[in-house]
């Protein structure tokens, strides 16, 4: 699998480089809340620019479907990314229509354009590889060479991931090695003990990367939304608590398993509960002693004070999912705790992407307090799953 670095030693000047980052940011109107992955592209973006190639950066932002929608429009994202750049790039109106065929021609050596997001156009995730391939044929057009580095999508069979890789002299990007390097470490190359946090809403989310972390890690902790889940499978009352039924039999496999192969299952001992979602106002109550009419929002003080001691003598963590409703300041806490301690730990941690990535930055964590964050929360559950990343296997052929 060829890198950045074998692209730039080929030489790049006045060669046209289509670069698919990940830029899928939130926003509050046309405002970008975190600009963490824009950040994150910046590095493999310079590093072409500054060697002189003409770089036409191609990416998603949300879920439109299929067609143009301006509230999806990476038109904030090309502002900060300029910002970041200290040069403006320029915005195509379209993704492979005249906007862009005019913008990309007016590229010169070292300069930066993006294409408009790449999820207006359907057939960048049509289930379909000939529609796919004609998607890529034309982004493939606009290029001499083709530069993988969104992790946040390499899980994906999409267009712009996938199948251009196939048309283009293809290379992995600084970001995206830097990610398979760290989850190689948390698969390769751990030190013991291994502790693995996970939270977030649904436990179905992190069936494949529970059953496949239960062959490898020496302590397991489970928190947020996903743990009452746990919970009820231990005949606990949950009350109105996120619950999945459905999941009960899955579940109670897993805590069998656990204590057949000796890994440590931590859950919550005690939580926040309260009468509805959003109220502020609320009580703590054991995890025995959860009221059938109230719903958990959060890990308790005491949990907290569990799940920080179970991560003090850990050499690799990996932490993927909050612990709470932490958007909401009364129920961060949880949230809060976990990766207070992770700063504190002389652990290897890795922060798994998505909304722990986004609560770090919330909650105003120093980011250099961690070893690692991930960009992509999706992607990195499904490496450590065990999954192939249609992204990866690609640049790998």
């Amino acid at each position: 699998m060829k890198n950045l670095s074998d692209l730039l030693a080929e030489g790049v000047a006045g060669r046209r480089v289509l670069v698919r980052a990940d830029l899928n940011v939130p926003l509050d109107g046309d405002k970008i809340t975190d600009d963490g992955r824009v950040r994150a592209s910046v590095p493999t973006i310079k590093a072409l620019a500054d060697a002189g190639a003409r770089v036409i950066v191609t990416a998603h932002l949300g879920r439109p479907k299929g067609e143009p929608d301006p509230k999806f429009s990476l038109a904030p994202a090309a502002a900060r990314l300029g910002e970041l750049l200290g040069a403006e790039v320029a915005l195509a109106g379209d993704l492979v229509g005249p906007s862009a065929t005019s913008v990309v021609g007016a590229l010169t050596d070292g300069g930066v354009v993006m294409l408009e997001n790449v999820r207006f156009d359907a057939r960048e995730t049509s289930k379909d590889d000939a529609e796919r391939e004609a998607l890529a044929d034309e982004l493939a057009s606009f290029a001499d060479a083709f530069v993988s580095d969104g992790f946040g999508v390499v899980h994906r069979k999409q267009a712009s991931v996938y199948d251009v890789a196939k048309k283009l002299p293809a290379y992995v990007g600084g970001l995206v090695d830097a990610e398979l390097g760290v989850l190689r470490k948390l698969t390769d190359d751990l030190e013991r003990p291994y502790v693995v946090v996970l939270g977030g809403a649904k436990v179905s989310d992190k069936l494949g990367v529970i059953a496949n972390l239960l062959t490898k890690v020496d302590r397991l902790l489970i928190g947020g939304g996903m743990a009452y889940t746990f919970l009820k499978a231990q005949g606990h009352e949950v009350g109105t608590s996120l619950l999945q039924e459905d999941q009960l039999d899955q579940v109670k496999g897993f805590i069998t398993e656990a204590d057949k192969r000796g890994v440590e299952l931590v859950l919550p001992v005690d939580v926040l509960v309260t009468a509805e979602f959003g109220n502020t106002e609320h009580d703590v109550v054991g995890t025995d002693a959860i009221p059938a009419d109230k719903m958990g929002l959060d890990i308790g003080p005491k949990s907290r004070e569990l799940f920080a001691s179970k991560l003090a003598d850990a050499r690799t963590v990996f932490w993927n999912g909050p612990m709470g409703v932490f958007e909401i300041e009364t129920y961060a806490g949880g949230t809060r705790a976990v990766a207070e301690a992770l700063v504190k730990s002389d652990a290897f941690t890795v922060v798994g992407g998505g909304d722990s990535a986004a609560a770090v930055r919330a909650l105003g964590l120093p980011e250099d307090g961690f070893s690692h964050i991930s960009t992509g929360g999706g992607a990195s559950l499904e490496f450590l799953e065990g999954k192939e990343l249609p992204g990866i296997s690609v640049l790998e052929a």
